[in-house]
């Protein structure tokens, strides 16, 4: 699966998290709530 640049640039932060639910990729952040993205 492809992933978007915006969730690559996004997984490299301190306190990323990249979950797949239900074939949908998410990219959590709780250190910094503001990075939060979804694709899929």
């Amino acid at each position: 699966m492809k992933v978007r640049t915006s969730l690559r640039a996004l997984k490299a932060r301190p306190g990323a998290q990249v979950v797949r639910r239900r074939g949908v990729t998410f990219v959590i952040n709780k250190r910094e709530p503001r990075f939060k993205a979804r694709q899929g």
